[in-house]
């Protein structure tokens, strides 16, 4: 998994363009970003791209899964790939979603690091990615299929001033 943080949403988008030109769909980007955050980016009155419909896909199914951990996971199992988190303040899209799922309530009621350590993430990383989240960051990552794909976007996260870039 290659991830980064972007400090707003015009680098987040000119990397996603990046991942989008080698042929990778929103459904193979992770997408992970506060509630603020989505709405500040990608909320009413912005424009309208692959990458924002990807931050709203699981706005409107937060408030139906509100509550207990339990039942968090039951709706990430059955939603897929994306889940707003309203006791977590997160938004959360991609592949990494059902991940969480299957990290179990543990993860989950662990907060954003404990979920992100479960979805396979290594603490110390998860932790600076919750702080970039409370600050506003979007956390973005996708699951290169081959060593050039790597190189290419590492160079691109690079070039479009993505932070803590890691594979």
């Amino acid at each position: 998994m290659l991830t980064s943080t972007f400090r707003d949403r015009d680098s987040a988008e000119r990397a996603y363009g990046s991942l989008s030109s080698r042929g990778y769909s929103k459904e193979d980007v992770n997408l992970l970003m506060s509630d603020e955050t989505r709405k500040r980016h990608f909320g009413e009155h912005t424009a309208d791209t692959d990458l924002g419909d990807k931050a709203m896909e699981g706005a409107g199914v937060g408030s139906a899964i509100g509550g207990t951990a339990g039942a968090i996971i039951g709706a990430i199992a059955a939603i897929g790939t994306s889940v707003a988190l309203p006791g977590l303040g997160l938004i959360i899209a991609g592949p990494v979603a059902a991940a969480l799922a299957g990290a179990g309530a543990g993860g989950l009621t662990g907060g954003l690091v404990g979920a992100l350590v479960g979805s396979g993430i290594p603490e110390e990383r998860a932790a600076e990615y919750e702080s970039d989240i409370k600050n506003g960051g979007i956390v973005m990552g996708v699951k290169p299929r081959n060593e050039e794909d790597a190189r290419y976007f590492e160079s691109e996260f690079r070039r479009h001033n993505g932070d803590r870039i890691y594979s």
